[in-house]
Formats: structure tokens, sequence, C-alpha cells
């Protein structure tokens, strides 16, 4: 074997080893050796390498199963930390969290949907708000990883956000001159498709799509357990398929789309006032009170959201489907709108093994998938280095 091989056989049996101890932790070398089917030297040799990088730490010994008791292993996770963003058009999320995804701090602004300035400043000041609480850990601030809602491609590019400007930002130069740290783009939906399938509780998500719905409504697509990006990294913007060919026209320049019927702007703008009160919050208090017009307006939203839900079950044949919206989360008669409108249009037999949830998340999703991007960069990349 030659020296390249021997190295790739190296990194990825380093790679086999830290996820198991990630997986399976507190666990034993023997245990690892077992369940991997390395050799013990091996797995001696690799696991010193990565408690020598602090990526791993010993907790004492476990219990004998005959002989010595072993040294148990377990993941450093306060090895380093990263932070998550999720820009919306009207509000910015920021997270901070350690490299298992736990959440350290997390700190939000509702923002005006035109004002790109005010969109930077506000940037900047949160993470910096974040940085400044991070605890103190040998790799210290490991990336950052930022969200939008609009097109963004295979080189993280933002090339396009219809319902704000957020493309005018320079993103990544702007926050790796700022910041000095690795910087990670993603569309604002395959970010929650991936929040979801790695820390939410939706079970294991092998073809799934993840329905984001505020201003405009996005899709993270799942195939066989893996992000679908398409060929340029636009898949999933379901929100600008037509659903009426001779509806209004669309910022995007497309005609009748889906989102000009299901957003949350499309169905609820009577009730967007100038009033200090979140939308969801309003809408809410409206349900509350008993305003008839607000469930009509319920049923009108569950009614559009499943129109265009029919349309990508009939394409993509999900297993599950995750819904994100603060308003259909808090109103569960939105979803038995949807349900009846998805039963009313496909044959009982297509709709017999399908599972539409709530996201567990929330409306932190997004941003703990860009927080799960940058750890897992990080991770391979300290999997890469000669050590």
């Amino acid at each position: 074997m030659n020296t390249a091989d021997q190295s790739l056989v190296k990194k990825l049996n380093k790679a086999l080893i830290l996820k198991q101890i990630i997986s399976n932790a507190p666990i034993s070398r023997a245990a690892i050796s077992e369940m991997t089917g390395l050799n013990k030297s091996t797995v001696s040799s690799q696991v010193s390498s990565l408690l020598e990088k602090d990526i791993i730490f010993e907790i004492g010994q476990g219990q004998s199963s005959g002989g010595r008791r072993p040294v148990m292993l377990k993941f450093n996770q306060k090895a380093g930390y990263t932070i998550g963003v999720d820009i919306g058009t009207n509000y910015i999320i920021v997270v901070l969290t350690d490299l298992d995804g736990e959440i350290i701090v997390h700190v939000e602004e509702e923002l005006d949907e035109e004002d790109i300035q005010v969109t930077e400043h506000t940037l900047i000041k949160l993470v910096d708000l974040a940085i400044q609480k991070m605890p103190h850990s040998p790799y210290g601030l490991v990336g950052i990883g930022v969200c939008v809602p609009g097109l963004v491609d295979n080189m993280q590019n933002i090339i396009f956000t219809p319902n704000k400007p957020i493309h005018h930002l320079k993103l990544k130069h702007l926050l790796e001159k700022k910041f000095n740290v690795p910087i990670f783009i993603e569309n604002e939906a395959n970010a929650g498709a991936i929040g979801e399938k790695e820390y939410g509780d939706a079970g294991n998500l092998e073809h799934a799509i993840f329905v984001s719905i505020n201003t405009g409504i996005g899709l993270g697509i799942l195939i066989n357990g893996k992000l679908y990006r398409g060929k340029l990294g636009f898949a999933g913007e379901a929100g600008h398929m037509s659903i009426d060919l001779n509806g209004p026209r669309c910022r995007c320049g497309n005609k009748g789309c889906w989102e000009l019927y299901a957003s949350e702007k499309s169905v609820f703008s009577p009730y967007l006032t100038e009033e200090d009160m979140p939308l969801p919050q309003k809408v809410t208090e409206l349900a509350q009170n008993g305003d008839k017009n607000i469930f009509e307006a319920f049923e009108t939203f569950g009614f559009y959201i499943g129109i265009g839900l029919v349309n990508m079950m009939k394409t993509l044949n999900p297993d599950t489907i995750i819904l994100r919206n603060t308003i259909v989360e808090s109103h569960p008669l939105i979803v038995d709108t949807i349900k009846k409108t998805i039963s009313s249009r496909m044959k009982k037999e297509a709709l017999t093994d399908y599972h539409l949830k709530i996201s567990s998340l929330g409306r932190i999703a997004s941003s703990l998938g860009v927080s799960y991007i940058v750890i897992e960069h990080f991770l391979k990349q300290l999997m890469d280095e000669q050590f």
C-alpha cells in the first residue's frame, strides 16, 4: 500500500472511531474495536491522536467484563463552538452552540423588511453578542453558518433573495473579514431540513421535505437521508411554482406562485399593522377573542398550503413532511385543514404511508441546521490533519 493510500485509511479509521465515540459514549477502546472491526492497536493509536487534540477525553473506568476495568471515552463537545444565523425577511436569529448542537446562547431581533443596512448592523451586533458570551475552549469559535431565504448556489453565493435584497450584502466576505473564521452560507429551508434531521424528533428522515412558510415558502428536500440541492443548488424553490396560471406577478418574475397564496403575508396581510405586536401573537389574540375572520383565514391558509403539498407529494413521494411556521404550530385547526385538502385531492392508496409533522425545533430549526454544517466541516478538517 502506498503512502497516499495509508494516509487515507488512517483518516477513514479516525473518522470511524470518532463517530463511534460521539454516538455511543461513554465507550471503551475494546468496544470501539468490536463495533468497527478495527484491531486494538489501530484503535489505541487513533484514540491517542484524538486525545492529544482535546476532541475526546477519558472519564474514568467502566464496568469490567471479566478482566481489567476499561477506561471510558467521551466526545469533548465543549472543545469548540459554532454560531448559526438565520436571516429572514423580518427577523434575525443567532444561536451559539457547542460541537454537539447544544445551544449556549440564543438571541433574535425583529427587522424591517426593506432596510438592508439595519439588517447588516443587526447581524454584526448579534454575532458579536454571542461571541462575547462564548465559554473558553481549546478551539474557540470554529465557524459561522448563515442561512437566507433565497437562491444559494453550490459555491455558497447568494444569487437572489426575492422578498428582501439580502443578496446585495456580500455576507461571506463581510463575516470572514470581521470575524476571521470559516463562513458557510446555505438556503434557509435546506438548513431547516438538516436541523430537523440532526437534532429534531421526527425520527429517521430518509425521504422527507421540510416546508418553511414565512413571507415566502421554501423546501428542504431529503432523499436517501441526504440533502438534495439540484445541479446548481437551487432545488426546493417550491414557493415559486405556479398554482394559478393567470395569477398575479411575483417578485421572482413568475405568475401565480404558491407563496402568493399560502405564505403568512398573503393570507394575514389584513392583520399586519404598525404595532409592536408580532403577527403570530396578533393572530393568536384574535383567535382567543373568537374573531370569525381569523378562523376563515386559518381555513384559507391550510387550504393553500395543502394545495402545494399535494404537488410536492406527487412529485417527490416523501415519507415525512415537516411544517415550520409559528402560526401553524400554534393552531391545530390549520393542520386539520391541510390534511383534509391533501386527502380530498389524492387517492386513498397514495396516502397510506406519509407523516405530516410540525417542526419540533420551531424557529431555531434553520439556525441549528447551519450550525451543524459548521460542526461537520470542522470535524472533517480535524480528521484530515496529520497527527
